[in-house]
């Protein structure tokens, strides 16, 4: 009777030990899924890099003007407030190994030579990919881009060519790290049926990767202030750039620029 109590206790502690292991292992599964789930989602998270403020790196100059403190920055913010400091002019520029409309025009074949190096590398996957891709003007001094502008003025009045030209001083192509590009199918021009040709399709989706951005986009123009530019690349560098484009900002809201 002894032995009969034994093994059934025995044969208890066996079942509830059983129960414990076989029972509640989908709970234990389940509970460790969702711990691996959640580490996967943190990791998974996107980081957002770390843009500077605008109003950081500006010294106010009026109601109308500030200037850019850091001028030699990637990330330099110009616009129609925000000027470059007065007879700037970047130290590292180079000419990219790119096909040019123009490439006689020296001013106009240079870049930064970080926006330079990048340039090259996009145009050479564009060419991978059957597309030929060809640069404009890149570099623009302030003496320059106020004889441009003073034409636009005298063709389309101030209103006009302040929407489509920079007033000296203000404009990215002084920063050397913009780049105006065109393709055969678009006859090399600077027009918005750039972005509909399968160049500039192209571009707008895979000149993120390079670290270039497309600085005027069509339904921003009341943030920037510009007319739709599909062919007006502007460096930044990444993960700045990549940023940018998978949410769709310019640069005025990334950097949460007030005006």
């Amino acid at each position: 009777m002894k032995k009969i109590v034994i093994i059934s206790a025995a044969t208890i502690v066996i079942g509830i030990t059983s129960f414990a292991y076989f029972g509640s292992k989908s709970p234990l599964q389940n509970e460790a899924k969702a711990v691996e789930s959640q580490k996967h989602n943190n990791h998974q998270k996107e980081e957002i890099p770390a843009f500077p403020k605008a109003d950081h790196n500006a010294k106010k100059l009026d109601d109308n003007f500030s200037v850019v403190t850091n001028p030699d920055s990637d990330l330099v913010l110009v616009n129609k407030h925000r000027k470059l400091p007065d007879g700037y002019i970047p130290e590292d520029l180079t000419k990219p190994n790119v096909p040019f409309t123009s490439p006689k025009d020296k001013e106009k074949t240079l870049l930064r030579k970080d926006a330079s190096d990048a340039l090259e590398k996009m145009f050479q996957a564009a060419k991978k990919e059957g597309l030929e891709l060809t640069a404009v003007s890149g570099y623009r001094s302030y003496k320059r881009q106020q004889s441009l502008h003073n034409t636009y003025i005298k063709r389309q009045g101030k209103a006009e060519a302040d929407s489509v030209s920079a007033i000296p001083g203000t404009s990215e192509h002084q920063t050397g790290l913009a780049m105006d590009i065109s393709s055969k199918s678009a006859k090399f021009q600077l027009e918005p049926i750039f972005g509909e040709t399968a160049e500039g399709k192209w571009v707008a989706e895979h000149a993120h990767e390079f670290g270039f951005v497309i600085r005027y986009l069509e339904d921003k123009t009341k943030t920037t202030e510009y007319a739709y530019e599909p062919w007006h690349l502007r460096y930044v560098g990444n993960p700045y750039a990549t940023y940018i484009y998978k949410h769709h900002l310019t640069l005025e809201e990334a950097m949460e620029d007030k005006k």
